[in-house]
């Protein structure tokens, strides 16, 4: 996401779900998260209908608000959304990512993807809802960043990473500059 107006896409899916369908009072679902963490959304025929929240932290990342609008569900595109968000850590060099899912859900998500209740972890509530925690193995990506990857590659765009960013294109008006100087 790289644009107000797709964060806002995200919220709008966000406050249908959760605020609409769910009751979650405001303060509860934008949590002051929303700025420090990654969101992505899946649109179909250019409508936004699905978002997740991705939050990143020192040997793991979170998956989070996971939502599709009611007239998308039934489609998969959470197995898409979770595909991009696996795809972006496995290069970003995470192997784990974990989520705090309703605990009504659990059937649907141990078909959706690979995962596992955390061990020796109880249940625990918030917003109305009982949540569990999973464990989400991520395999390693053949191109996976590091602190020795290009460091053009490092100042790109997030997600973005294999096409030549903007300021690499600097590179060339500065050489153009100092030739003319």
């Amino acid at each position: 996401m790289r644009t107000v107006d797709e964060l806002l896409q995200a919220f709008a899916i966000r406050s249908a779900v959760f605020m609409a369908e769910q009751v979650c009072p405001y303060h509860e679902e934008f949590d002051g998260n929303d700025l420090a963490g990654c969101h992505l959304v899946a649109s179909v025929e250019n409508e936004p209908v699905a978002t997740l929240r991705l939050r990143w932290f020192a040997s793991f990342g979170k998956v989070e608000r996971v939502c599709i609008l009611p007239a998308a569900r039934g489609k998969h595109l959470e197995r898409v959304l979770l595909a991009h968000a696996f795809e972006l850590a496995s290069r970003k060099g995470f192997r784990l990512m974990t989520g705090q899912i309703q605990a009504r859900l659990w059937p649907m998500w141990q078909k959706t993807i690979h995962c596992t209740l955390r061990d020796n972890r109880p249940s625990f509530a918030f917003s109305d809802f009982e949540y569990l925690e999973i464990d989400i193995p991520i395999p390693s990506h053949p191109k996976s960043i590091s602190p020795l990857s290009d460091p053009y590659l490092l100042i790109r765009p997030e997600g973005s990473w294999d096409a030549t960013g903007i300021l690499e294109e600097s590179v060339e008006r500065s050489e153009e500059r100092r030739a003319a100087a």
